[in-house]
């Protein structure tokens, strides 16, 4: 976003990681309107001899550029304008003696009406059907009057809220339109650390910008803002403020994750961002398509990470898994059979690595629906089978 701050926190909150700012790259903060060394020059050769081979530096397993898809994919990553009405009250004046003097009377009482003022903001989104879907991050639409999305062909199409999901972070937008180019999303389940990837937006508003880097991690939970789904690709692929909602796009030319975070002391690039996965991203979008909302199930248990010293206690082979410390009553857990110090190691066929993992395959389960457990309990392994309830805004 075009901000007066080299810094945006994510929802306007500061938060510190080991003395760094995990900041949401297009921002939470709305501010007002008013304010290579060069080749040398080819010689001349003579018409009877051909011109010597360029010497090739071969970069990710043999491309020397990556032109053919960016040509491909960058028609489908739009830039998101918002604006909203905002008010500056004379209430904001009253504890500063000068101030009141000028915008109040002789006796410093206000004088004045709140005055109504529009702010902007920008971020970025992807296309996701020929027919005017977009995917972008809550924050970037969050609290706006109007959102323009403009492609790279020079159309700006207004664009309405499908549907908003603020425990991913994501929103569904539409502009009226047809044979857009779009992305396809990709399984980000498959994707590897150490995958190239592109991330494409419009990063402090210059314009639409390409960078490469690789995946370097997955499964990355910061804790910004709600918090309470996160199965972050971390990537670094440089990317910085107004990113936001843009893509992440891997060799094939898929949509693999939604920019979402960077961890930055100062708001710039550190080579260390945050992709919501494209999976999860499907998931919502199709929530927020068809309900306008996002049902999230609900198994009623409290967990806690398999520790060094918890693995050998309950043992276990492998530290990995969530330990289940509380059982909720009446819960669809406490009808299956849960047990406080059960391990959960599977659901429905898939690992669970940690309680992060568990918790967000939970939530993109369908409500009502069943799923498989597998789990240890007193060194033993078991397997239960349990209907979910659905997720509230409280649990």
């Amino acid at each position: 976003m075009k901000l007066p701050r080299t810094i945006l926190r994510a929802r306007s909150a500061r938060v510190s990681i080991a003395a760094l700012a995990v900041a949401v790259l297009a921002g939470g903060v709305w501010h007002g309107v008013a304010s290579a060394q060069a080749a040398r020059p080819a010689q001349a050769t003579p018409a009877t001899t051909s011109a010597p081979a360029p010497i090739v530096r071969d970069i990710a397993g043999g491309r020397t550029s990556y032109a053919d898809l960016v040509k491909a994919v960058t028609p489908s990553v739009v830039t998101i304008r918002t604006e909203r009405q905002a008010e500056v009250s004379p209430a904001a004046f009253q504890d500063d003696e000068l101030l009141r003097r000028f915008f109040g009377d002789a006796q410093g009482r206000s004088r004045r009406q709140p005055q109504p003022f529009r702010q902007r903001a920008l971020g970025s989104g992807v296309v996701v059907s020929h027919d005017g879907y977009i995917l972008t991050n809550n924050h970037v639409v969050n609290g706006a009057n109007t959102i323009k999305a403009e492609f790279n062909d020079g159309r700006t199409l207004t664009a309405k809220v499908i549907g908003v999901d603020e425990p991913s972070d994501l929103a569904l937008l539409k502009v009226e339109a047809t044979n857009l180019p779009m992305l396809a999303l990709g399984n980000s389940d498959v994707v590897q650390v150490g995958d190239v990837v592109l991330a494409i937006g419009n990063p402090l508003g210059i314009g639409q910008t390409v960078t490469m880097g690789i995946v370097s991690a997955k499964g990355r939970a910061t804790g910004v803002g709600d918090g309470s789904y996160e199965d972050f690709l971390q990537t670094d692929a440089p990317i910085n403020q107004g990113n936001s909602g843009g893509a992440l796009v891997s060799m094939s030319g898929e949509l693999v994750g939604i920019n979402s975070q960077i961890l930055s002391p100062s708001g710039g690039n550190i080579g260390i961002g945050f992709a919501i996965p494209s999976n999860m991203a499907g998931h919502v979008m199709a929530e927020l398509r068809q309900e306008g909302r996002v049902r999230r199930a609900r198994l009623g248990i409290t967990v806690e990470p398999v520790t060094s010293e918890l693995a050998a206690s309950l043992r276990l082979r492998d530290v990995s898994g969530a330990v289940v410390r509380d059982v909720a009553p009446n819960s669809a857990a406490e009808r299956a059979g849960l047990k406080s110090g059960d391990v959960v190691l599977s659901f429905n066929g898939r690992s669970v690595t940690d309680a992060n993992m568990l918790r967000n395959r939970i939530g993109e389960s369908t409500p009502g629906s069943k799923a498989t457990i597998g789990l240890t309990r007193e060194g033993k392994a078991h397997e239960v089978t349990v209907t979910l309830g659905e997720a509230t805004v409280e649990s």
